[in-house]
């Protein structure tokens, strides 16, 4: 079901063609990162740190370098030394330093999992054995595990160098703190009458992909590095190496393999720097590859946070002032998504007056990662559950709640400039207009919970070129690693300019020395950014085109005019030709014919996404079972609208399963203590129903075919969604994820008491 506000007919958008990377998927033909062998190669394994927090005062290595079959060991002593500043990367900034000590840890360990060294060995196994025979002496520090422990006065100091922009030189675990205001607040609560005020706790998840990390290193005699990974951004892997290795950027290639998932936690490095290490120590090619239990325990889930609400509104339902207090996790390295989570919290409302304080807080845990419109599942997750509480004491439809206060074109965003043409309120319309929606949820202990959410999109570089061969079929070929379905959208996009049958273009994802830069696929920019490179290099082909077309012709380019994939020639009547009927005559009327195009995409269509969800509890083990699910999503203008939906599906079922089981769990040690799948708990398709989806297309006018990115605002509503469900369902509001069945038990438990007690009263 979609709704469309596109202008524009279409012949290959919009419609739904094979993914042409399937036959090499289903066959098993596809290679993955872990799928390259070389001639010689050497396999590599990491030692890593047992403690959350501590010193390491030596590391002994003759042991294992003895051992037959072992050919190099690293640690830190064979990084070179960075520098501790902070510089650009893509999307990220980043601190050389804090890079260099997460790839191998320097004087200290500073969570559980981390690097301590790494060995090439003829064989994994070999490799295995050599790391029990490194010895580790370590003085063990006491882990601090939470932002409330970090922050209170007196904590141990994680990073002796890290200064923020209040306390001057004073050592401290807060690494900044974000404050965005508008209006008056204390005016705006005086004019409330009703104020909630709650606050939340959510768990550090982790994006939960099948494929591990993986990197194949082949550092040449001539000083030339190639890496093999599976990543979302090949440009990032190779400043952020470059960096790590102390070498020139121009003297490292990145090739990417096929993905096995990544959701924002691909988008940085673990592995690639050891396996040119390796490389250059041994002279061979080395790979590395994480076990489950390093993905969990190593690379870079999602923060945990601690979020403070204080919302008011008037008797007859608008928001009139909103005061908020965000901690975020960093991990052990600044970096947390917390400023992304303020700007988004309230991001879908008009609110006068606000103040928002973020925090972005160092513990001893890893680093964190993007994952899906990073920090703001969280933040929604406080805001939405809020805005729910609101709508019951002001007596009106959560939905309605929401239209009544949602933001438009013109409404300012929480940074200040003002919106253009968005579809929030439609998604809330579609969701009200549903069939779900308006069916009845009967039975005990039933409850039906409504949410929205707020991305703000990404833009930035892009490259692609498009290739007409001479058989007049082409080729599409881009820097943007393929994990949702840009190739399918690349191809699709160069056969609408084209006018060319989809399966006559061809879509590659070329490495770093083939293609102009390209900025990491993540920030949903790829179908966006990326899009628009492809359509103006398709463009810059047409044009090229018209030019030979002129020739063949003898007349002027401006006389000659392509449509419906189709030259003509103006005013004599000469019968229209195709491309195929031209491609033969290329090399005669100039040479190959090559479009071009990069992008700093400007224009960026922010996403919207509401939720609706019916839950069931059982009162006995309060496990929740989720019944029907609907996603409606403004996408501007869906190119191929199966990846679309299957974004939306893919972002709400990560969503429930945050809102539902997921959690790291450590011990007072620091500890992770449920390091597999089997004990982190992502859904199965046995704890979902099928979720439905509605497309809204509300057309980014920033955007030559109205595209907005549509990969990650659907994992913002679900855990708000699911929250709102339950306390329908059982009378109890959940406050921290996720609401799994004990912590759910409980809190049923706790509100049975206060029943019974009033009663009694």
């Amino acid at each position: 079901m979609a709704e469309s506000t596109t202008t524009g007919d279409f012949k290959v958008i919009g419609t739904r063609p094979i993914r042409p990377d399937g036959i090499d998927k289903v066959t098993g033909r596809a290679k993955f990162g872990a799928d390259y062998a070389f001639p010689g190669m050497l396999h590599g394994k990491v030692l890593r740190s047992p403690h959350a927090h501590a010193i390491i005062k030596s590391i002994k290595i003759d042991k294992a370098l003895k051992l037959p079959g072992v050919k190099a060991i690293v640690t830190s002593k064979d990084l070179p030394a960075a520098e501790n500043k902070l510089e650009q990367s893509g999307e990220m900034t980043v601190n050389p330093m804090h890079l260099s000590m997460n790839i191998l840890a320097h004087d200290k360990a500073l969570y559980d999992g981390h690097a301590i060294a790494a060995v090439a060995a003829t064989s994994p196994h070999i490799a295995e054995e050599a790391l029990r025979l490194i010895e580790v002496e370590y003085e063990v520090l006491p882990p601090v595990m939470t932002v409330d422990a970090a922050m209170k006065p007196g904590a141990p100091i994680l990073l002796k160098d890290l200064r923020n922009n209040e306390e001057g030189d004073k050592p401290t675990n807060v690494a900044q703190h974000y404050q965005f205001k508008r209006g008056d607040i204390a005016a705006g609560f005086k004019a409330a009458d009703y104020v909630i005020e709650r606050e939340f706790n959510t768990a550090m998840v982790h994006q939960g992909y099948i494929e591990p990390h993986n990197a194949v290193g082949i550092y040449n005699s001539d000083g030339q590095a190639t890496i093999y990974c599976s990543t979302q951004g090949i440009f990032d892997v190779r400043s952020l190496s470059a960096q790590v290795l102390g070498m020139p950027v121009g003297k490292i290639k990145v090739v990417p393999a096929e993905i096995g998932g990544g959701f924002g936690g691909k988008t940085t490095i673990y592995l690639e720097p050891l396996s040119v290490l390796l490389s250059k120590k041994t002279g061979a090619p080395v790979k590395l590859v994480m076990s489950r239990s390093e993905v969990l325990r190593a690379s870079g889930p999602t923060s945990g946070s601690k979020i403070k609400v204080k919302m008011g509104a008037t008797r007859d339902g608008k928001l009139v002032a909103a005061e908020i207090w965000m901690a975020y996790e960093a991990g052990v390295f600044p970096g947390s998504p917390v400023a992304a989570g303020a700007l988004c919290i309230i991001a879908p409302y008009m609110v006068e007056n606000f103040q928002i304080d973020a925090y972005d807080v160092v513990v001893n845990r890893p680093k964190t990662a993007a994952y899906r419109a990073p920090g703001t599942t969280n933040a929604a997750f406080a805001s939405e559950t809020v805005i729910d509480e609101l709508a019951e004491k002001c007596g009106i439809d959560p939905i309605d709640f929401r239209i009544k206060n949602g933001v438009k074109e013109g409404a300012p965003q929480i940074m200040g400039p003002p919106f253009k043409r968005i579809g929030f309120i439609q998604t809330c319309e579609a969701i009200k207009n549903s069939e779900h929606y308006k069916s009845k949820l009967t039975g005990k202990f039933r409850g039906r919970g409504v949410a929205s959410g707020f991305w703000f999109n990404a833009g930035m570089q892009s490259s692609a070129t498009v290739n007409i061969h001479t058989d007049g079929t082409a080729s599409v070929v881009t820097g943007s690693p393929d994990i949702g379905g840009s190739r399918a959208s690349m191809a699709m996009i160069t056969a609408e300019v084209l006018g060319l049958p989809v399966t006559d273009v061809r879509p590659i994802t070329a490495d770093t020395d083939s293609i102009g830069h390209t900025d990491v696929t993540a920030g949903s920019r790829v179908t966006f950014a990326t899009g628009m490179a492809v359509y103006e290099a398709a463009k810059d082909a047409e044009r090229q085109l018209i030019e030979r077309a002129a020739k063949v012709w003898e007349k002027k380019p401006d006389e000659v005019e392509f449509r419906g994939g189709m030259l003509h020639a103006k005013g004599n009547g000469v019968p229209p030709m195709s491309i195929k009927q031209l491609a033969p005559r290329f090399p005669r009327t100039g040479g190959p014919i090559t479009g071009r195009a990069s992008v700093n995409a400007r224009g960026v269509g922010p996403g919207f996404a509401t939720t609706v969800v019916d839950v069931e509890v059982d009162p006995d083990t309060a496990k929740v079972q989720v019944l029907r699910c609907t996603v409606a999503q403004d996408a501007g203008k869906a190119i191929h609208p199966s990846y679309v939906e299957g974004q939306m599906q893919g972002g709400t079922a990560q969503g429930i399963g945050w809102a539902l089981n997921e959690e790291y769990f450590y011990d007072d040690k620091g500890t992770l203590r449920n390091s597999g799948f089997l004990d982190y708990r992502i859904p199965t398709c046995l704890d979902l129903p099928m979720i439905e989806t509605i497309i809204v297309e509300e057309a980014n006018p920033g955007h030559p075919l109205g595209v907005r990115g549509v990969g990650e605002v659907s994992i913002v509503p679900p855990v708000a969604a699911v929250a709102n469900a339950i306390y329908r369902a059982v009378g109890v509001r959940m406050t921290q994820t996720p609401m799994s069945p004990p912590r759910l038990l409980k809190a049923i438990l706790k509100h049975r008491d206060t029943q019974h007690s009033a009663a009694a009263d």
